[in-house]
């Protein structure tokens, strides 16, 4: 498969990258400052310069992308979320697979009071950047990904994805690994199980 990996140089992106050349497949990355993708060189890999809150960058970057994995986070800059979103479903690739927090938008509601009280307090600036990126992306009838706090661990053996309705109600939702993460965007990349819904990855 073709390949576009929006925020290559994030600690995700570059997840999403060496997961999907490890698979054979061919991949566009996608970084404001390609020089600062740190993966080895290859044959399969393409370094490209792209800005989501640039709109003619970010078009000429995904121009032609058939499918585009997200490890996009925020940045401090407004926005960035909303803009990469409207950016990737613009493009017309046939599948986007977007990375989200879970706790906002509709998975609110299975992360339980405290949780939701969190992140209103230390995300409150980014909450709506969040929800409105998944709207776009789920609009377009691709994939969200609602990800717990996310680890530097590895790539766990037990991994699972389960649609939004099947996530465990937790106190506080359970840490996955960014590895985990990765594999599971890559596997909805080649399958397409969830497309219009919000998946969950979880380790076990």
């Amino acid at each position: 498969m073709e390949l576009t990996v929006l925020g290559a140089t994030g600690a995700t992106g570059t997840e999403l990258v060496r997961q999907g050349l490890e698979r054979g497949h061919t991949v566009t990355a996608v970084a404001r400052d390609p020089d600062r993708i740190t993966l080895p060189p290859s044959g399969r890999l393409k370094r490209v310069a792209g800005d989501v809150l640039d709109p003619d960058s970010i078009g000429r970057a995904l121009k032609g992308a058939r499918t585009v994995l997200s490890g996009l986070g925020i940045t401090g800059a407004p926005g960035v979320l909303t803009s990469g979103a409207r950016a990737a479903v613009d493009a017309g690739p046939d599948f986007v697979v977007w990375l989200a927090a879970f706790g906002t938008g509709d998975s609110a509601q299975h992360a339980g009071a405290f949780t939701r009280t969190l992140l209103k307090t230390f995300m409150r600036k980014e909450l709506d950047d969040r929800t409105t990126a998944d709207a776009i992306v789920l609009r377009g009838g691709s994939t969200v990904f609602h990800a717990g706090p996310l680890s530097d661990g590895d790539l766990s053996p037990t991994r699972r994805t389960v649609p939004l309705e099947s996530a465990p109600r937790r106190f506080f939702p359970a840490r996955v690994s960014r590895a985990t993460v990765a594999a599971a965007m890559l596997d909805e990349a080649e399958q397409r199980r969830y497309g219009g819904g919000i998946a969950v990855p979880l380790e076990r």
